[in-house]
């Protein structure tokens, strides 16, 4: 079985991870896609992250009863910060049936040589790649291990849902509806 783990810190998830997600289901040759929630990106400041758990719970909302989209802790029993090349091998480790890709946008295949491990990564494993703008992925789009797909553009990010929230404009557009309730239902991100 083929997995494309799509790791974010997903804070919080909205309808633009949701779009990739299913497009990489349906347009390449992924079995599933587990969205693996990082509890400490390397490239991101923690203390500007909603609980661990809870943007877990979001995931789970965002994804509910889809069935090829699962939603990962695994990151959360492992060192911090997170870098993929360790949870990689510890999924290879945890599930030796299941055969694990990288999915992940074109700015981030752009910067992937200063990734931590990223020859033992493209060495191991495929990346699927979904197009950003004003950015082509850099030298290793061409890269036997690279897929580029022509996944749709979203312009959409977490920071800005974020900032609308604090400042109490509507993003019902943005959100999959049960996240919506969810975080309107809280104080998260006021």
């Amino acid at each position: 079985m083929k997995i494309g783990l799509y790791f974010g810190t997903f804070n919080p998830i909205h309808i633009g991870h949701c779009v990739i997600a299913q497009h990489m289901l349906e347009y390449t040759d992924l079995d599933e896609v587990w969205f693996v929630v990082t509890p400490h990106n390397p490239h991101k400041k923690k203390n500007t992250l909603l609980d661990d758990r809870q943007r877990l719970y979001m995931v789970q909302l965002a994804v509910d009863d889809n069935y090829k989209l699962k939603v990962s802790d695994m990151e959360f029993g492992l060192p911090q910060p997170s870098y993929t090349a360790t949870t990689l091998a510890h999924a290879a480790e945890k599930w030796p049936n299941k055969n694990f890709s990288l999915i992940m946008g074109a700015d981030n295949l752009q910067s992937f040589h200063r990734w931590h491990n990223y020859e033992w990564i493209l060495e191991n494993h495929e990346l699927y790649v979904y197009p950003r703008i004003n950015c082509d992925g850099g030298d290793l789009k061409n890269h036997p291990k690279v897929t580029i797909t022509e996944a749709p553009i979203m312009q959409i990010a977490s920071t800005d849902i974020r900032n609308a929230i604090k400042n109490n404009k509507n993003v019902s557009f943005m959100l999959p509806p049960a996240v919506q309730d969810y975080i309107l239902g809280s104080s998260h991100y006021k």
